[in-house]
């Protein structure tokens, strides 16, 4: 896997709301520490959870969401291969998440602005990782359990420990977003070249 460049900072999960602060879009990531992966049937079973008990179950007060469905474990490895979904399939849930306590999610791809408000409100942070590199970024995974509805298969709650795991802050709890600043720096190089 590619190195990161010498500005990466290292993160140590569960993600704490000084570091969460201390973020910037764009900022090069390794995180280390405990993830629990949850996709859109486990959002849907999380937020009705959530309604009916009034708290987030499964200890996720504080933790980090990645949205990924690992495989079963290959290689040696806990998990065969681990990669990013796309995110903005989970933006209905995300605003009751956050204010329920998750701290950071980890995906890919553009989110609303419904989730970029909670981010600010909330204080959380939006990691985006490289999709297409499910492999790679599964050597960076050093154990893996399942939490919660192992009917799911693939789609469980599952707790992944991560080493050294590439990302870079898509949305921070400033509400920076660097999708849209990308989008509207394209707009403006192109209007210029254009002119």
């Amino acid at each position: 896997m590619a190195r990161m460049s010498s500005d990466t900072k290292r993160v140590t999960l569960p993600l704490s709301s000084h570091d969460a602060a201390s973020l910037r879009v764009g900022d090069e990531v390794l995180l280390s520490g405990p993830v629990f992966t949850a996709r859109d049937a486990t959002h849907a079973r999380l937020v009705a959870e959530l309604e009916a008990c009034g708290e987030l179950p499964y200890g996720l007060d504080g933790q980090v969401l990645f949205y990924a469905g690992p495989t079963p474990p290959a290689a040696g490895r806990p998990v065969g291969s681990v990669g990013p979904t796309t995110a903005k399939r989970m933006d209905s849930f995300t605003p009751a998440l956050l204010q329920a306590g998750v701290r950071g999610m980890i995906g890919k791809g553009v989110r609303s602005p419904a989730v970029r408000e909670a981010c600010v409100q909330f204080g959380a942070v939006y990691f985006a990782a490289v999709g297409g590199s499910a492999a790679l970024l599964a050597t960076r995974v050093i154990s893996s359990e399942t939490v919660a509805y192992a009917e799911l298969g693939t789609e469980s709650l599952t707790r992944m420990e991560l080493k050294d795991f590439p990302v870079f802050v898509a949305i921070d709890a400033t509400g920076a977003d660097l999708y849209a600043s990308a989008a509207n720096e394209w707009r403006v190089r192109s209007a210029e070249e254009n002119s």
